[in-house]
């Protein structure tokens, strides 16, 4: 059987592919305040413009393409039971051919009820954008399938269940900065050894150490790969 190997992703995974991380100096919530774009204030207030911004989050994506650390994540899927617990909301790691991907924050590709929330619809790709008028089963408003801050993640208890059974888990791109994701790492088993893949130090949480990779994810994951899969060869 198997082992059982857990990817904690968050934007950073992205970056190579041309995506914008938000919290960077130069990252999307520089352009916008969070308030205005990603709240449920801002929905309520100005929903044209909520929709707006992940319409353009929309394009951006269509024109992205996975990059080599998304491919070697999906090809690791030969050697290990792979599953990605990502808080980015695009489908990079689905393009590149993983197969067990949890998405916490939402997905772009797809929108849902303003009154059903878990009824969801997949965009047309050659429309991809939501405008004010377009309305579910139910009548009420489209608004992104993403989920606002202030709103719960639903998938959280499933994305700890899957940490909690982590023979390995591998975390790429991401702060540890954002809760309720970053305290996923502590339903890890002490016994798994945690690798950290970020071209910048991350501070550890108390009570868990890392070995840490300080490469972008690409680089990273070449890297790590070669590891992983001596490991699964029984050659550590």
């Amino acid at each position: 059987m198997k082992s059982k190997l857990v990817i904690l992703t968050g934007a950073g995974m992205s970056v190579e592919s041309g995506l914008s991380t938000f919290r960077d100096s130069d990252g999307l919530w520089e352009k916008h305040r969070i308030e205005d774009v990603c709240t449920t204030e801002a929905w309520q207030k100005n929903p044209q413009l909520v929709l707006e911004f992940y319409n353009q989050r929309r394009r951006e994506l269509q024109k992205a393409e996975p990059n080599e650390g998304h491919r070697i994540l999906a090809d690791l899927e030969q050697y290990y039971q792979v599953t990605i617990v990502t808080q980015n909301v695009d489908n990079l790691h689905e393009r590149a051919g993983s197969k067990n991907v949890i998405h916490l924050h939402g997905e772009l590709t797809k929108v849902r009820s303003s009154s059903h929330p878990e009824t969801t619809y997949i965009i047309d790709e050659l429309n991809p954008d939501t405008q004010l008028g377009d309305l579910c089963e139910f009548g009420s408003q489209l608004r992104p399938h993403i989920v606002f801050f202030g709103e719960g993640v639903p998938m959280i208890e499933k994305a700890a269940e899957i940490v909690s059974e982590a023979d390995i888990l591998v975390i790429i791109g991401t702060s540890l900065n954002v809760y309720p994701a970053a305290g996923l790492i502590q339903y890890a088993p002490q016994s798994t050894p945690i690798y950290l893949i970020d071209p910048k130090p991350v501070h550890a949480p108390s009570g868990r150490t890392f070995i840490a990779i300080q490469k972008g994810a690409s680089d990273g994951m070449r890297e790590l790969s070669q590891i992983l899969i001596a490991k699964a060869s029984g050659n550590p």
